[in-house]
């Protein structure tokens, strides 16, 4: 049986967005109301990251979101109560991002059962062995419904994708550069590996993330895939709106090719 994440990247041609934020940024409490704002805003799936001290791919606008949502109080456990209420209140697909340390404390089997039993589409955890995971945990994404994601990058060998490719489901995030989140490296230096990837007609479709902050980068991203993740670029939005997320709608308009844009 699909689940939303899967249902959705089967629809229609329109490029899809989703946008990147951290649980309990800018307040503990944000997290789910942050979910509805963005669903009505015709955001298309979230990706909640949850926090972790030592991120290792994420760059300095998300590791400071990570640093103030510990700050604020954000645990996985904290998290988990908040998303009791997902489903009563957000539709989209939603994927928690994080790092394999937090869930190792959690128990892996109970982080994905608690994952199925608010809601969770998908899980991408950057640091998860490819090898550990087949071996180990596959069995129970399936038997709870949950989609696995891997990242693939421009050094990423073609076996290997293949490889990722066989054991993802719902979409593969497919990384714009070797640089961390919320760099500003031209994507169009990148459009040879674009190419690479789409003619391998792999059987997930991917999702283009890392530096992607403008309608510019948006659209360059999604001529070669499926859609594209917004998230340094939001998180800096988001801090500098104070609360006022009304503010956040030019910003969010300009994916969407709508008149009010920044």
């Amino acid at each position: 049986m699909k689940n939303r994440l899967q249902t959705l990247m089967e629809k229609g041609p329109k490029p899809l967005l989703s946008i990147y934020y951290t649980a309990g940024f800018p307040t503990l409490d944000a997290t789910i109301p942050l979910a509805e704002f963005l669903e009505q805003q015709g955001v298309d799936s979230l990706e909640i990251g949850f926090p972790f001290s030592d991120p290792l791919a994420d760059g300095p606008l998300i590791q400071a979101s990570s640093s103030q949502a510990i700050e604020n109080g954000m645990t996985l456990s904290v998290l988990f109560e908040q998303l009791k209420n997902l489903r009563d209140r957000v539709t989209i697909p939603v994927v928690l991002m994080g790092y394999l340390n937090p869930v190792l404390q959690m128990g892996e089997i109970a982080f994905l059962e608690a994952c199925a039993q608010v809601g969770v589409d998908g899980v991408l955890l950057p640091d998860l062995p490819l090898d550990y995971f087949e071996k180990k945990l596959k069995i129970h994404y399936e038997r709870l419904g949950i989609a696995p994601i891997f990242l693939i990058t421009p050094e990423t060998a073609e076996a290997r994708i293949r490889e990722i490719d066989r054991l993802s489901e719902g979409f593969m995030y497919q990384v714009a550069s070797n640089s961390i989140t919320g760099s500003e490296a031209s994507l169009i230096a990148q459009t040879a590996y674009f190419e690479r990837i789409a003619a391998m007609q792999l059987r997930n479709p991917c999702l283009t993330g890392f530096g992607i902050h403008n309608r510019e980068t948006f659209e360059l991203a999604t001529t070669y895939s499926r859609g594209a993740i917004v998230g340094s670029a939001f998180i800096k939005q988001l801090q500098a709106q104070e609360g006022d997320w009304e503010k956040l709608v030019p910003f969010l308009n300009q994916f969407r090719n709508k008149e009010l844009i920044l």
